[in-house]
């Protein structure tokens, strides 16, 4: 499949790029991708959640009257769960929600949702660029010009620039990835996935 090559202004630099098929035009995998995706959101999440049960709330464990002879329920301790400022019953408790998987099945992922992009064309190649300035207008111009104003959209590259990073942090819907931090969520997430051309080699050398 042959991508033209853009410049930052948003017109073609006159040549194209084949992307590879054995990165970009593979069989998609979905129970890959959903497994990866399912990995990247639970090593998210904190598990810092809880709740005190009744063993844990504070209160009188005095009974709180006999056994019989009331014409009411039995009713052991304040701190049970029926009653108001009782402990909770079976309430969430800090844990680790991360699990492991495969080098091999993350990587059918990320050429999998990549091959998603490429078959829906929202895959655009850029020539190598610099910032002289570290200035969000500039590349916010360069967004526009590129169509991607108001769209999610990444942006990846070989090696991240310090102008680049600055200028592009306070931009909405839109990041800068280095090759080695894309990953499966991000590429299913986005619009379009924008390489610089450095980039893109240094991904098909990394991931064929």
């Amino acid at each position: 499949m042959k991508v033209e090559v853009l410049k930052t202004d948003g017109n073609k630099a006159g040549r194209s790029i084949d992307l590879p098929e054995s990165v970009f035009g593979v069989e998609p995998n979905d129970h890959a991708i959903y497994l990866t995706v399912k990995q990247f959101l639970a090593n998210q999440r904190q598990g810092t959640h809880k709740a005190k049960e009744k063993s844990e709330v504070s209160g009188s464990t005095k009974k709180l009257h006999k056994q019989k002879g009331t014409g009411g329920s039995r009713k052991g301790s304040i701190k049970s769960p029926l009653f108001p400022g009782g402990g909770r019953v079976f309430g969430p408790r800090p844990r680790d929600y991360s699990f492991k998987l495969n080098q091999k099945v993350k990587d059918l992922a990320k050429k999998s949702a990549l091959t998603y992009k490429a078959k829906d064309n929202s895959i655009a190649i850029l020539e190598d660029f610099t910032l002289a300035n570290a200035k969000t207008k500039e590349f916010v111009q360069i967004l526009k010009n590129l169509g991607l104003s108001g769209k999610k959209s990444i942006l990846v590259v070989n090696e991240a620039d310090a102008n680049l990073m600055i200028a592009s942090r306070n931009v909405p819907k839109s990041r800068i990835a280095k090759v080695s931090d894309l990953n499966t969520y991000e590429i299913m997430n986005a619009s379009t996935l924008v390489f610089v051309e450095s980039s893109l080699k240094h991904f098909e050398a990394t991931n064929n």
